[in-house]
């Protein structure tokens, strides 16, 4: 049984908007069966660490509220460090509707009161293969806030790794990331 390991801290960043050269303002937001669909997806997430951390950390909630946050927060997303290029684009065009939908203002530079750093691994044993992905919330000034992790898994099929992966588990793990973060910013805001 042969084993491909991605390491978590890849060199080669791809910035979310940069690769898709995508114009974001005119998608459509995601409806009730959209958002749906992801969530009945075979999501095995990943337990919260034992150690208590220096800082809170979301390990994707079950049940979280569909709707718009309100909140002051305007979140950037910084290059993301591990992902193949080619699932980006899924990936970078959900968190755009995904925060449209649930009211949290993304931006590309200047004006962020957060900053998202994603890390992202794909591996595949056996016949199945798992995204492990973590995100750090910072401030403006670096100072981590908020880690929102989590997996997901998918039959590989013939291929491994990042060839494996579809868009539609990068969309799922871009839903739970926009709603973890949303459910962090009302907490914070409430």
């Amino acid at each position: 049984m042969q084993r491909l390991h991605i390491p978590m801290l890849v060199l080669t960043a791809v910035g979310l908007a940069a690769c898709t050269g995508v114009e974001t303002s005119n998608l459509q937001p995601l409806t009730s069966e959209d958002a749906a669909a992801p969530a009945s997806a075979s999501a095995n997430l990943m337990p919260a660490p034992a150690a208590q951390p220096a800082f809170p950390v979301t390990t994707a909630s079950a049940a979280l509220p569909a709707g718009p946050v309100a909140t002051s927060a305007v979140v950037q997303f910084a290059p993301v460090m591990g992902a193949a290029p080619e699932v980006l684009p899924s990936l970078s065009l959900r968190l755009a509707a995904r925060a449209g939908q649930r009211g949290v203002p993304l931006t590309q530079a200047g004006s962020a009161t957060h900053l998202m750093r994603g890390y992202f691994s794909a591996f595949t044993e056996g016949r199945q293969t798992t995204i492990i992905y973590v995100w750090d919330v910072t401030d403006p000034a670096g100072n981590r806030l908020h880690r929102i992790q989590g997996q997901q898994r998918l039959p590989a099929g013939s291929q491994q790794g990042w060839k494996s992966v579809t868009p539609a588990m990068m969309e799922a793990i871009a839903d739970r990331t926009i709603d973890d973060l949303a459910a962090w910013l009302a907490a914070r805001a409430g």
